[in-house]
């Protein structure tokens, strides 16, 4: 039996809706290779949280100890000097720790940092956390919410993926990796485009509806972001990417029959070894028929008046 490593680098603190539960799991998943365990995860790999719809926080682990008054002990030994500094108390699952112990646990470590502390815009936040009887000390990241003013984007189709699916298209697509350069297939109107573009990643669209490409570039332009869309069929591209992600039409906006989707598909997997597919329609077995295989998936149900359900399957091609 292979045991869990008991020392990580970065522990990272989750928040999401019950009906995000699989996605986020999915995401877990491709960007940790295992999924987090009462929100919380720990690992060696190194995520921006703001990537990701549902990451709330990232701490650096500086230190840890069995008891609270040892890790005080410990952060009063590293002899800390830094000005500009900020301290605050991550609050994990299950941590029912009082808001007023929370502060005062907060001030006993400021007490251990030599240096003028700044609430307002701190040069560094640094942190402490409870999880299984253990404490943890060490540098905070946060979430940054700043993508949420894509919800005024001037451009929007009903039926278009919301928000937190298409960062976590994202994110699983490049695996946290800005280095991944990434297509949108049928990119719409530019929603998990401008994801990508807020979070770092390299990302072009692509969609063989004029008026969606047209909504698209109105939607980047609109937040001065660059990136560049195609009109055109995804099979007339040629570029490689490490990923492409494929939001299959609806047939609402996009007509899509049965010759259509197999062209998309296989088109996707002649540009990258990497494919995301997402679906209102089961077609896994239409997909291991195009040469692609499945390696991860989950489904997705959209609130709302329209009701329906999202497959997404992460996918390779087959060599």
């Amino acid at each position: 039996m292979t045991l869990e490593k008991t020392k990580y680098d970065y522990l990272y603190s989750f928040k999401y809706d019950i009906h995000h539960t699989e996605l986020s799991k999915l995401e877990s998943r491709q960007l940790f290779e295992k999924e987090a365990n009462d929100k919380v995860l720990f690992s060696d790999n190194k995520i921006n949280p703001s990537i990701s719809p549902f990451i709330k926080a990232r701490l650096d682990i500086i230190l840890s100890a069995p008891s609270y008054e040892l890790l005080l002990e410990k952060v009063k030994t590293k002899d800390i000097h830094i000005e500009g500094f900020n301290v605050d108390y991550l609050i994990l699952e299950g941590d029912s720790t009082h808001f007023t112990d929370r502060r005062i646990k907060q001030n006993d470590i400021g007490h251990c940092i030599e240096g003028e502390p700044d609430f307002e815009n701190p040069s560094i936040t640094y942190a402490i956390c409870c999880q299984k009887n253990t404490w943890y000390f060490g540098i905070l990241v946060k979430h940054q919410i700043g993508w949420h003013e894509h919800k005024k984007k001037p451009c929007s189709f009903s039926n278009s993926i919301n928000m937190d699916i298409a960062k976590t298209l994202v994110s699983i697509a490049s695996k946290g990796l800005k280095t991944n350069t990434l297509l949108d297939g049928c990119c719409g109107v530019g929603t998990a485009m401008l994801e990508a573009c807020f979070a770092g990643f390299q990302i072009e669209g692509c969609d063989i509806n004029y008026k969606a490409v047209k909504h698209s570039r109105e939607n980047l332009a609109y937040y001065n972001y660059t990136a560049k869309v195609h009109c055109s069929d995804i099979k007339d591209l040629d570029q490689q990417y490490h990923a492409v992600i494929i939001d299959l039409p609806y047939n609402l906006y996009s007509y899509a029959d049965d010759s259509i989707i197999t062209n998309i598909i296989e088109s996707a997997a002649k540009l990258s070894e990497r494919v995301i597919i997402v679906s209102i329609l089961d077609i896994e077995s239409k997909i291991k028929k195009l040469g692609l295989k499945v390696t991860d998936f989950c489904t997705v149900d959209k609130k709302g008046k329209s009701k329906f359900t999202r497959n997404i399957w992460v996918c390779e091609r087959i060599a």
